[in-house]
């Protein structure tokens, strides 16, 4: 059996590529400012990015079966806001019970979404988008002009606060779990069948609608659970909280090679580009790049993994055809 080239391997495998461009991120920037390559500082990426991390997850689900939810973080703020007003009006202190309620408003919001766009034929952009303006919406709300400070959640913070296990045990659950699901189960493959091909999954037997519903219903759960984590991350809830980071959550998957067709990404390179999104948040202000420069450079560098991303996988077509042939 012939063996390949380093350059073959990387043409032939996203990830691959992706922790090459990884690797010379860290380099580049490590080189410039040392600092940024300590324990504490790479614990702090994780930690700020703890959310982008979480809700990769559900977005790479939405996006296989070729749909997308930008109303994630409204729903984020909604399930936060309502925690921590439960805290601020002294209703409920209980960690695990805020947890879950969080997280049952997070999988209301997104059973919602999956329903309208499975059986009303919704396109997913515009039904999402309705919910974006409701969920953000119901959190003002239900805030009144009011807002949790770190003084109303002073005892659930320290679940997410720097050098707390909390938010790195749940991400290790939720990737572990994620990997699994999604490489050994039935309903990994039916979330990959309906994204590759709907009426083939449908031929087959697949029931397409509750494949869908159950998708968006998971992604309303992360952002559920990472709306919880956000209050005890940064020790407040308010209305606005984490507003238009939907688009890093959505750049990451991109970046990990999710296709916005459906039917191909993967768990290993969602959470590649979610690291690397941390990893560019991070390192442009260590650099010293100016606040009126850094979204300008974070898109171009973004642009640049896509691209990257494309040739590889047409070279990966490519090859898969050539074999074909033989």
């Amino acid at each position: 059996m012939k063996k390949k080239s380093i350059g073959q391997f990387l043409s032939e495998s996203r990830e691959a590529s992706l922790v090459i461009v990884l690797i010379v991120l860290l380099v580049v920037v490590g080189i410039i400012n040392p600092s940024f390559l300590s324990f504490t500082n790479i614990r702090q990426i994780f930690l700020n990015n703890t959310l982008t991390f979480l809700m990769a997850l559900g977005m790479l689900c939405v996006m296989l079966t070729a749909g997308i939810d930008i109303s994630i973080t409204s729903t984020l703020a909604f399930a936060g806001m309502s925690i921590g007003l439960l805290q601020k009006y002294d209703i409920l202190h209980n960690t695990f019970l805020l947890f879950v309620i969080g997280a049952a408003i997070g999988i209301i919001c997104g059973f919602l979404n999956g329903i309208i766009i499975a059986k009303g034929h919704v396109a997913p952009i515009i039904c999402t988008m309705g919910f974006m303006y409701i969920w953000r919406g119901m959190a003002y709300v239900i805030s009144n002009n009011n807002w949790a400070s770190g003084m109303d959640v002073a005892g659930f913070s320290d679940f997410g606060k720097d050098g707390a296990p909390g938010p790195y045990i749940i991400l290790i659950i939720a990737y572990i779990a994620f990997f699994i699901i999604m490489k050994w189960t039935r309903f990994g493959r039916k979330i990959y069948a309906v994204g590759s091909n709907t009426e083939a999954a449908q031929v087959s037997g697949i029931n397409v609608d509750r494949t869908l519903t159950s998708v968006y219903t998971i992604m309303g759960f992360l952002a559920g659970l990472a709306g919880v984590l956000s209050v005890s991350i940064y020790a407040s809830a308010q209305p606005n909280m984490q507003y238009g980071k939907e688009m890093d959550v959505i750049a990451a998957c991109v970046i990990g090679g999710v296709s916005m067709s459906g039917g191909r990404g993967s768990v290993a390179g969602t959470f590649l580009g979610a690291l690397i999104i941390g990893i560019i948040s991070k390192a442009l202000p260590m650099v010293n790049i100016p606040n009126f420069w850094q979204n300008l450079i974070k898109g171009v560098i973004i642009l640049a993994v896509v691209v990257l991303n494309v040739i590889t996988q047409r070279t990966m077509d490519r090859q898969n055809l050539l074999r074909r042939e033989m």
